[in-house]
């Protein structure tokens, strides 16, 4: 909730979007009659789950997409809980939305259960299951998408080739190492089974960084599924690990292990590398002037170079903060520069890594996400380019202008997000000097939350508010206001339609 009744009440019942600030009260699944669904005899060429979890991802596999938010309110009247509507859908879409060709597009499914439930954690008590819901709907249609593809669906492991448990790790590392997809499989099977979720946390994010395909969602596929175990319980760990082991060790052409792809060589060159940074490169100096010579390099140099700039910088007893910060920067003026997919990402994937190199207690690892991030940010930098042969537009975030706001307090808010629906850069020039005045930054991320609830569309609306609204948190405060204003380029607008899933709410209401 917002700490003051003031900025509830702005909220709740500003004009922005035809009045639906308030659209937060639920009070119409009371309303809703009691549906009752018998249990499913399940195909055994299906992977089973746990027997506790099992009829409510059933339920959500085939009740029909008209009626399964209405399925699911019936039972939440009836105590059906928050986690268990979680992990149902997390459950569901690893068992039917299959991690290929890309770990992206109808995936996004599964990618976006984390971000809706950081939405809901993070908005007002009201508009709790607004971010579910939606990601329940975005469930079927994923489906909908499988099925039109060839209707894959996870199946049991072959549990005659599950490595005894004194050799489930080693299998593992191998099977990874060696891009095995049938031996990863099994493997990551037997060890879900004996170890523990920080073991298991260390081995995944390290995979998940190691490559640059399909645009970051490697890494942010590991952090979302861990966030979400650690929410559900990790008695349901192992189809998930199976999905995520599967998404890891997806490529095409020659094996990686036996080939020379330019996706792969970061992790190759980062590996020794990082071996250089000094002993207590977890301590140092916070310089401005660093932070800028590494944004700068972000925006010209090689990967490679940026990679030994970073470690030049730790060297010369600068706190990885600094680099963070740079990191975080570099993605938001892609961001600035090129709005779209490809850009957000690069935002998202920061995310990712961030998290993964906070959570992480291995040294070495947390070197190599800190370096592979140092990478990434400039191979999007080049996918944009790839993809704009007209080149992208200027921009620079340590540039950006503020823009004197018509009005102040809430109605500033409101001002600001009228403007994201029309003219983005002027939004984040009036972001920045809503921000540099002091006004609360809760305010201004509350109200983007709300409009992802109200207008969001796509996965990439969650993903993406869900990831830099959160980093506002951990970047430095001469820099996180920058940042924030250069999210205006891609967050919802007050003045943008409204989802479906609003009418729908709105039909529940009666209204």
């Amino acid at each position: 909730m917002l700490p003051s009744a003031t900025r509830r009440g702005f909220l709740r019942t500003a004009a922005i979007g035809g009045g639906m600030w308030g659209l937060g009260d639920l009070s119409f699944l009371t309303r809703i009659g009691h549906v009752s669904a018998a249990e499913a005899k399940l195909d055994p060429a299906v992977v089973r789950l746990d027997s506790q979890i099992e009829p409510l991802v059933l339920l959500l596999e085939e009740t029909p997409r008209e009626r399964l938010l209405e399925e699911v309110a019936a039972r939440i009247c009836r105590g059906l809980s928050y986690r268990d509507v979680l992990a149902a859908l997390l459950l569901a879409g690893v068992r039917n939305v299959q991690p290929r060709p890309n770990v992206g597009f109808k995936f996004h499914a599964v990618l976006v259960v984390n971000s809706a439930h950081l939405a809901s954690i993070s908005g007002p008590d009201e508009d709790r299951w607004l971010p579910i819901f939606w990601a329940l709907d975005h469930f079927k249609s994923s489906q909908a998408a499988d099925v039109r593809e060839g209707n894959w669906t996870m199946g049991p492991v072959d549990e005659s080739a599950v490595p005894a448990p004194r050799a489930a790790r080693e299998a593992f590392v191998s099977a990874m190492d060696n891009w095995d997809e049938a031996a990863a499989d099994v493997s990551v099977a037997g060890l879900s089974r004996v170890a523990g979720s920080d073991e298991l946390f260390e081995l995944f994010c390290r995979y998940g960084a190691r490559d640059f395909r399909d645009i970051g969602h490697k890494a942010i596929f590991v952090a979302n599924s861990w966030r979400t175990l650690q929410c559900i319980g990790w008695q349901h760990a192992e189809p998930v690990l199976r999905s995520l082991a599967y998404a890891l060790v997806h490529y095409n052409g020659d094996n990686p292990a036996k080939s020379d792809q330019p996706a792969d060589r970061p992790w190759r060159e980062n590996q020794s590398l990082a071996q250089s940074i000094r002993a207590d490169w977890q301590t140092g100096k916070e310089d401005d002037a660093a932070r800028s010579e590494m944004l700068v390099a972000l925006r010209q140099s090689s990967p490679e170079d940026n990679c030994k700039l970073a470690v030049e910088l730790l060297n010369r007893g600068n706190s990885p903060q600094v680099i963070w910060d740079a990191l975080f920067a570099g993605a938001a003026e892609l961001l600035m520069r090129s709005p779209g997919i490809v850009a957000l990402h690069a935002v998202t994937s920061t995310n990712a890594l961030r998290y993964a190199y906070a959570h992480s207690g291995n040294d070495e690892t947390r070197r190599l996400l800190l370096l592979q991030n140092a990478a990434f940010v400039p191979l999007f930098r080049e996918e944009l380019l790839r993809r704009n042969r007209n080149g992208i537009a200027d921009g620079a975030i340590d540039q950006l202008a503020s823009l004197p706001l018509e009005s102040s307090g809430p109605a500033a808010v409101e001002e600001v997000f009228a403007d994201v629906s029309s003219d983005r850069a002027r939004a984040a020039a009036k972001a920045l000097s809503y921000l540099q005045s002091g006004a609360p930054a809760a305010d201004l991320i509350q109200a983007a939350r709300r409009l992802v609830f109200l207008k969001g569309n796509d996965a990439h609306d969650y993903k993406y508010s869900s990831a830099v609204l959160e980093d506002y948190d951990h970047i430095s405060p001469a820099w996180r206001d920058r940042c924030l204003a250069a999210s205006m380029f891609q967050l919802c607008g007050a003045r943008d339609k409204d989802n479906s899933l609003v009418a729908r709410t709105r039909a529940a209401f009666g209204a």
